[in-house]
């Protein structure tokens, strides 16, 4: 179980028939968030998890702590990623696997994608969130450095051209197809290259 949501449940040693029953509400409010983004609410959870409101409530201190704590580990790991990619002897290679990781995560999850837009204020991710942001702007001036990246791009440009990718339900009639996100992307990545020059093979 990831740091943050371990750390939050550790508050007790549950006896294996209520560890069981923490699990389940992990695993259905990640499912929850995935579906519902930050509208998801104590019954949904339950629900999902087949167990009852009190035993929700006497496993988490509070809903908001719940998705924060499971929120926070993946923007974590977001930020692990950005810094794993720096490592790249390759800087757009490092650069694009990010990006695909990023696009890939915010658009398979609804609860991820609110956070990232600003729609969790309650929850104080922005600590995280400035993590985040401060690993992106390293690999846009390391991939710009390079000369792999358009230098006339800000890196603040990065980030709202990456959740371009991430397409609607529909548009214009057109329902996307399974894999439209990385289809966007590889537009979009195309579009972050130097003037004239191709992206860089995958």
């Amino acid at each position: 179980m990831p740091d943050s949501v371990a750390a939050l449940l550790a508050q007790d040693r549950p006896r294996a028939d209520a560890q069981r029953n923490v699990e389940r509400l992990v695993a259905a409010t990640r499912e929850a968030l995935d579906e519902l983004g930050l509208a998801v609410t104590t019954r949904d959870i339950a629900h999902r998890a087949g167990v009852g409101l009190g035993t929700l409530y006497r496993r988490v201190p509070s809903l908001d702590a719940l998705l924060a704590a499971i929120l926070t580990d993946t923007i974590d790991e977001m930020t692990d990623g950005a810094a794993h990619a720096l490592d790249s002897p390759d800087p757009w290679q490092g650069f694009a696997a990010f990006a695909e990781t990023y696009v890939q995560l915010r658009a398979s999850s609804c609860g991820l994608h609110d956070a990232l837009s600003g729609r969790g204020e309650r929850l104080d991710l922005e600590p995280r969130i400035t993590r985040l942001r401060r690993a992106m702007r390293q690999l846009v001036q390391r991939a710009q450095e390079a000369g792999v990246l358009r230098a006339d791009v800000d890196w603040q440009d990065v980030p709202f051209a990456l959740a371009t990718a991430i397409p609607p339900g529909h548009t214009i009639g057109l329902v996307p197809r399974d894999d439209q996100w990385r289809r966007n992307l590889r537009i979009v990545l195309d579009g972050l290259c130097p003037a004239r020059s191709p992206a860089p093979p995958e």
